[in-house]
């Protein structure tokens, strides 16, 4: 039996998107985006405090008996929508949707403690997983526990460590959260910007351990899933900025003694975009509505989801670039940092052909 999938924005989800993009729009320009990414460290930890504590988007998916909102998966995608829009450096997904989505996934004491700090924005917390792990793929092995709790290892191309209070760390004996001062992070140059990236390295790192070994693959494998499915809404996010900053640029630039936008097929290249992005809004608005109503079919409509946004947010940022001319070559206008994120974010998560045959496996039809 197929399922009936709410697509539409409730107004309580409208009115959350309203908050949003009204603190993107005065604290999170472009120019001012640019100027921190150029800095090597883009996190802005006003902008975040503001976001996650004060309009309390870091506590949307946890429950309100330990101090989060009480929302749903439909509520974060709304935020990271905006998110993608504005290209904002915040750690969200990493540490409002994935370590949350892992910490819920254990039930201990400890848990509990962290799961409010992340819920009231006091801490960043941040899985020390690399950022193209994919929901389905085996999990890595790379950490040791040689005793006691400390462990040895480490973790290459994590996001938003350089912001992490608390790393979540799967190690061979269960998952273990290390306070950052206990780890070696060494910066790599990211494609994004934007989403900094960095090998953990752990030397005898003491943490303390929240879930045994078959809990904490139960817990990442599911964050994951919903990490991917958000991570959707975040490229529509993104491609829909890029429709309607093309589509304001070519109306408002002439030649020929007439808006470039009014050539014909400029206006076909225009309305394929406006499909692709229509069509994406719904995969995306799907896949967040699966995860929110525990669907059975949430895995595949998450595949589903993620094979296809990822292939217009890059076209529809591609296209942004091209027809900006020569303006959107240049570093000073923000076409690039859209078209960044879009390529890094075809390989968050999984891939698009990653996602293409977990679509396959779950149809029961042939790979691709």
């Amino acid at each position: 039996m197929s399922t009936a999938f709410d697509l539409l924005y409730s107004e309580t989800e409208e009115e959350l998107r309203s908050a949003v993009r009204a603190l993107l729009a005065d604290r999170c320009a472009p120019a001012d985006v640019l100027a921190r990414a150029e800095t090597g460290r883009p996190h802005d930890p006003a902008l975040w405090h503001t976001l996650a504590a004060e309009i309390g988007t870091a506590g949307l998916l946890v429950p309100e008996k330990l101090g989060g909102q009480g929302a749903g998966h439909r509520e974060a995608a709304v935020v990271l929508e905006e998110l993608g829009r504005a290209v904002a450096p915040v750690p969200y997904l990493t540490s409002a949707v994935l370590a949350t989505e892992i910490l819920l996934g254990c039930d201990t004491p400890d848990v509990a403690g962290l799961l409010r700090e992340l819920a009231a924005g006091r801490q960043v917390c941040v899985p020390a997983l690399p950022l193209t792990q994919a929901p389905g793929a085996p999990l890595p092995a790379a950490v040791r526990d040689t005793g006691g709790g400390i462990l040895t290892g480490s973790v290459t191309s994590v996001a938003d460590a350089v912001a992490a209070d608390v790393l979540l760390v799967l190690a061979d004996t269960g998952l273990y959260a290390v306070p950052a001062g206990e780890v070696a992070l060494t910066g790599r140059v990211p494609l994004d910007l934007t989403r900094p990236l960095a090998t953990v390295t752990l030397d005898g790192a003491a943490g303390t351990r929240l879930a045994d070994p078959a809990t904490a693959r139960a817990a990442v494998a599911g964050a994951l899933l919903s990490g991917a499915g958000l991570l959707a809404s975040e490229q529509l996010g993104l491609a829909q900025w890029c429709l309607t900053e093309t589509v304001r640029h070519v109306r408002g630039r002439h030649q020929f003694n007439r808006p470039v936008g009014s050539f014909q097929a400029l206006k076909h290249r225009l309305a394929r975009l406006w499909l692709d992005v229509a069509s994406a809004r719904a995969a995306a608005r799907a896949a967040a509505d699966a995860l929110a109503t525990g669907a059975p079919d949430a895995p595949l409509t998450v595949a589903v989801a993620q094979a296809y946004c990822s292939g217009v947010a890059v076209r529809a940022a591609e296209e942004c670039v091209q027809l900006h001319g020569g303006i959107g070559m240049t570093w000073e206008h923000p076409a690039h940092l859209y078209l960044k994120r879009a390529k890094a974010a075809a390989l968050t998560l999984g891939t698009p052909g990653h996602h293409h045959t977990l679509v396959a496996d779950f149809a029961e039809l042939p790979s691709p």
